[in-house]
């Protein structure tokens, strides 16, 4: 019979909780993905195309998760922890907010169609394909940069963060330049 130590039991356990937060980490990033591709590919009777008031709430939120972030990044290279740390909860809230909401917008219109004046498009396009990409690709960066510093693992959350922090502010910053191009371009 093998005798397990305590430092044995304890690395089983911190790659037991690794594993487990892989786990959920992955199942929500496929249930965030899914429930867009839903709300946005599923067909709907009627169409109300851009009749909601959600689309300003999400570019707010957009902006809101920009400023935010960027906030977070000067408060952390002047090594005010504290701050930081209440400035990426409450990024990670507004984007949070933000999913929430254009899930509620889309599962009421489906996909709003792009209205704007025709050399428009090649740059709404050229912002909305890898803002979509790198929108999907920010849910599990951040979740697990997030996770990372909950528990105290530092270095590997710095190291995740300086990939993380650039794509998140890319598809937030575009965020709110889609919806600029998609609502008030062409109207």
């Amino acid at each position: 019979m093998t005798e397990t130590t305590p430092l044995a039991s304890s690395a089983d356990a911190a790659v037991a909780t690794e594993r487990l937060a892989a786990w959920v980490i992955s199942a929500l990033t496929a249930i965030v993905i899914g429930g867009v591709a839903i709300v946005i590919y599923v067909p709907r009777g009627g169409h109300a195309g851009g009749s909601s008031w959600l689309p300003e709430i999400n570019a707010s939120l957009n902006g809101t998760a920009t400023v935010l972030l960027a906030i977070g990044y000067v408060l952390i290279r002047r090594r005010r922890i504290a701050a930081h740390r209440a400035c990426m909860i409450a990024a990670f809230a507004a984007s949070s907010l933000f999913l929430i909401t254009y899930l509620i917008h889309h599962a009421q219109v489906g996909s709003v169609p792009f209205h704007g004046a025709a050399w428009l498009r090649p740059v709404y396009f050229g912002l909305l394909v890898p803002h979509i990409v790198l929108a999907a690709l920010v849910v599990p960066l951040a979740l697990t940069t997030i996770y990372r510093a909950w528990c105290g693992r530092f270095d590997r959350h710095r190291r995740l963060a300086r990939v993380t922090l650039p794509i998140w502010l890319y598809v937030s910053v575009s965020g709110v330049l889609v919806y600029v191009l998609l609502y008030h371009s062409g109207r």
